[in-house]
């Protein structure tokens, strides 16, 4: 193929492969389809849950359910008025309390949001658990799974590239281009990214459960709380902020929240 040629049909599918997330209007570069990632999303989640202990606490459960079902509605409603209902086409949302002594929560593709009841002692009331489903359903709205797929391909590709290029390298070479490459990948393209989608994760979270009609100026006392004897370690090694950044972070979007107000 002609170099012309080529740059043209790289282009094209650069073109292609860009979207850009609602509310943020970052843009992306995602390679694999929503239809993909769902399936793998509704694969996951089944395999968790054939797994997994549901929590028996119903009236904890019910407010899991309700809170992400009236988020749900509220970004449903935005998506609808702003013309992008697609952005979450062929989504089955789900809302599960399950038994797991970690302070956590995640979504898998598709709307699969599942809390870990070890993570109630820090949403002391319906508020700041909507701070967490928030955070977790801007996670399937934004496609941080699809941007990360996406990414690990790249990745991928390039690394095959190197491997091919250091083929004829002696073994020592081959082991520290490879080490520099990973390390470089992690520290410099992977984490940085992760971080990033965590802060976008973050505002969207804050705008979507304000549209529902909760308060989101306790997402700063739920994460002051949840800093709380919190094993820290630098914040280039780790895919999350650090606690005192996102709380930084969350301070300065909170004027932003009025206009979400209903």
């Amino acid at each position: 193929m002609k170099r012309a040629s080529y740059l043209m049909l790289l282009f094209a599918v650069i073109l292609s492969a860009c979207s850009t997330v609602p509310l943020t209007d970052r843009k992306q570069f995602i390679l694999v389809s929503d239809q993909e990632v769902l399936a793998l999303g509704l694969e996951s989640y089944n395999e968790y849950i054939s797994t997994a202990q549901l929590s028996t606490d119903t009236l904890s459960s019910k407010m899991v359910k309700e809170c992400g079902t009236k988020i749900q509605k509220a970004v449903e409603e935005y998506l609808a008025g702003a013309g992008l209902s697609s952005q979450i086409s062929g989504y089955s949302w789900e809302y599960v309390l399950t038994h797991d002594s970690t302070a956590n929560a995640f979504c898998l593709p598709g709307g699969k949001v599942v809390v870990y009841d070890g993570l109630l002692p820090y949403t002391k009331n319906v508020d700041e658990l909507a701070v967490v489903i928030g955070h977790e359903i801007a996670h399937a709205v934004a496609k941080h799974s699809n941007e990360r797929i996406s990414q690990e391909m790249l990745l991928s590709s390039g690394s095959q590239t190197l491997s091919t290029i250091l083929s004829g390298k002696s073994e020592t070479a081959q082991l520290w281009g490879e080490t520099i490459f990973g390390l470089g990948a992690n520290y410099g393209i992977m984490l940085p990214f992760s971080r990033k989608q965590e802060y976008e994760a973050d505002k969207l979270g804050l705008i979507f459960m304000t549209m529902a009609g909760y308060d989101p100026s306790v997402a700063v006392t739920f994460w002051e709380a949840m800093s709380t004897g919190a094993v820290s370690m630098p914040e280039f090694m780790s895919t999350h902020p650090s606690d005192a950044n996102r709380i930084a972070a969350i301070k300065e979007l909170l004027p932003e929240m009025e206009q979400y107000k209903k």
